[in-house]
């Protein structure tokens, strides 16, 4: 088991060349902006997913007077295929066939698991998340609101995540499992939990692409990098002093040269 969860690698994700009208990507093909209005806004990952393989983002900005929040989800469909690409996920792609995709909201994304299948587990009480046989250490799958001298009161991140779904720095990611009779689940992973299979039984016949609908109220979005198999050393040590302290604030006062105090504060 050791060896095979030291031997996964995935190259790094990247925004795919083929996008919405009114989305622009940045040179390195990490961040993604709507530029206007709140439709044209459809993205996809550069290369299919592997089996286990996440597409993480970060809502980076957020504009007011919109309804409605990202969409994230999965295609057969090669971008580079598409003619012209659907001004919305929902319902255009997704009635092209072969594309499920799901509707981030505030509250209410996770799916009811059968009972069988149900499962309690506190935030973050295990270190890793735990799909299928998909492994994958939870700590870069949090988004983490900014610490301020309030941080002790409103939120203690280390032990539960306050940020809402649809908030700025919120991290929200999709993958698929394989099942044991060949198909797939598609997952959604919104700040390091699973909200259950939103899609059953997909055919896996035909790689998968991950979609990104930067809709409405969410602006801009950036692709974060995840680390598979085991622990870094770097993250470990963070871990050991997060176990040692009150609330992030406190960080500032052990001796500990800046740069560290930062990456424990996720800064």
């Amino acid at each position: 088991m050791a060896t095979e969860m030291a031997a996964v690698c995935y190259p790094p994700t990247r925004f795919h060349h083929v996008h919405g009208t009114n989305i622009c990507i940045d040179p390195s093909r990490t961040q993604a902006t709507r530029v206007e209005s709140f439709a044209n806004g459809l993205c996809f990952s550069q290369e299919p997913l592997e089996p286990g393989q996440i597409f993480l983002v970060e809502i980076e900005e957020k504009e007011l007077g919109w309804c409605g929040h990202l969409r994230v989800g999965l295609t057969a469909h090669d971008p580079q295929s598409l003619d012209v690409v659907p001004e919305y996920s929902l319902p255009d792609l997704v009635n092209m066939g072969d594309t499920w995709v799901f509707a981030i909201t505030r509250h209410h994304n996770r799916v009811t698991p059968d009972e069988s299948e149900a499962r309690v587990q506190g935030f973050l009480s295990e270190p890793y998340l735990l799909i299928e046989q998909v492994r994958i250490p939870r700590d870069k799958l949090v988004g983490r609101s900014r610490p301020n001298q309030y941080s002790h009161i409103l939120d203690d991140l280390y032990k539960m995540n306050v940020l809402p779904p649809t908030a700025r720095r919120s991290r929200i990611g999709v993958l698929y499992a394989i099942r044991p009779d060949g198909t797939a689940d598609m997952h959604i992973i919104i700040n390091g939990e699973d909200m259950g299979p939103s899609a059953r039984s997909l055919p896996t016949s035909r790689p998968f692409y991950a979609v990104i609908d930067v809709f409405a109220s969410t602006k801009s979005v950036r692709v974060i990098q995840v680390e598979y198999g085991f622990l870094s050393l770097q993250t470990l040590c963070r871990l050991v002093i997060q176990k040692h302290v009150v609330h992030r604030l406190a960080i500032d006062g052990l001796n500990l040269p800046p740069l560290l105090k930062n990456f424990c504060k996720y800064e």
